[in-house]
């Protein structure tokens, strides 16, 4: 008798929690996601867990320091904004059916939180994501380090089946990201016969202009990926004059191919091939400049040569913003 191979079911991923009226931002859901990628439902009032709004701080503007220097006449001038990380604090409520219940609760929660702090390969440790999520389907994350706080109330008649913690998250990107990327698609029209049947041009959208909108409040640094054929590219931002280009002839890897494919990271500088070769030396240092995409609308234009048919460029990034 065949055997007959019983499917995999993959669990579904659960549903976001409720909204509730969080002191700052109003009414959202907000999911804490662990280093692991385990997802924490943290407005779900029937969950036996959940964060307590009285006290919730740290989700609205950045904080920054300002330097200035002295005016002669009086006063000051502002020199330079530098934006400083973020502190969230985020008390929790965590109970339990009985004592073994909570205990487990308390112990699990508190894990998801803290390893954040374990090391990881060339960094000290691996973020969690604060992720909060409007009633429209929109919605922002921001990656914490839990930094102190995860401890009981030491109250009578706490610790056995309930008790609450008031936990202090460090973030050192203070601004909140959409989870939502914004991509613009370039592509290479066919080439077409000027006289054939009747004249015509083709089109060609990836050697010409376009304008990048950047719906944020902040500069976001995008990331390029590049389809061939080409041999070389150049990205230059008009209104600046800043520009890079990627001489894929001075490289080990040679011309693009038709399919092949480069991504170009801005922050950090990073160039890597589709089959992971490092290709950042093709860049035109030093007059490269991996520039960076100001709020609003900025013009920009794309210029591979050697291009064909099959040539695109896509450019991604999320926004950033100064709010949850």
């Amino acid at each position: 008798m065949p055997l007959i191979a019983a499917p995999v079911i993959t669990p579904p991923e659960p549903p976001a929690p409720p909204p509730v009226e969080i002191p700052e931002i109003g009414y959202a859901s907000i999911t804490y996601i662990d280093p692991t990628g385990v997802r924490w439902p943290m407005t779900d009032l029937s969950a036996d867990w959940y964060t307590l709004a009285e006290g919730v701080s740290g989700l609205g503007a950045a904080p920054y320091t300002l330097t200035s220097d002295p005016h002669p006449r009086g006063g000051a001038r502002l020199r330079h904004v530098q934006p400083q990380p973020r502190t969230i604090v985020w008390p929790v409520l965590v109970k339990g059916a009985d004592h073994m219940v909570f205990t487990r609760n308390w112990r699990d929660l508190g894990r998801a939180f803290s390893r954040t702090l374990r090391s990881r390969p060339g960094a000290a440790g691996t973020p969690g994501t604060l992720e909060v999520a409007r009633p429209d389907g929109t919605a922002r994350r921001i990656a914490v380090y839990y930094s102190d706080g995860w401890d009981g109330r030491g109250q009578r008649a706490t610790g056995i089946t309930w008790d609450s913690a008031v936990l202090t998250l460090w973030c050192e990107d203070p601004y909140w990201v959409d989870v939502q990327p914004v991509t613009v698609h370039r592509q290479q029209g066919s080439g077409e016969d000027f006289l054939q049947p009747y004249p015509s041009v083709s089109s060609s959208q990836v050697l010409g202009a376009t304008t990048v909108m950047n719906p944020g409040d902040v500069d976001v640094w995008p990331t390029w990926l590049i389809t061939g054929p080409a041999s070389a590219i150049t990205f230059t931002r008009e209104d600046t004059g800043e520009s890079f280009t990627l001489d894929m002839a001075a490289t080990a890897h040679g011309p693009l191919l038709t399919g092949e494919t480069v991504t170009i990271s801005t922050d950090p500088p990073r160039v890597r091939s589709g089959t992971g070769e490092n290709l950042v030396a093709g860049l035109n240092w030093p007059a490269a400049v991996l520039w960076s995409l100001p709020p609003g609308e900025t013009p920009v234009t794309f210029q591979l040569d050697g291009s064909g048919p099959s040539s695109a460029v896509d450019l991604t990034f999320n926004p950033r913003y100064e709010t949850a």
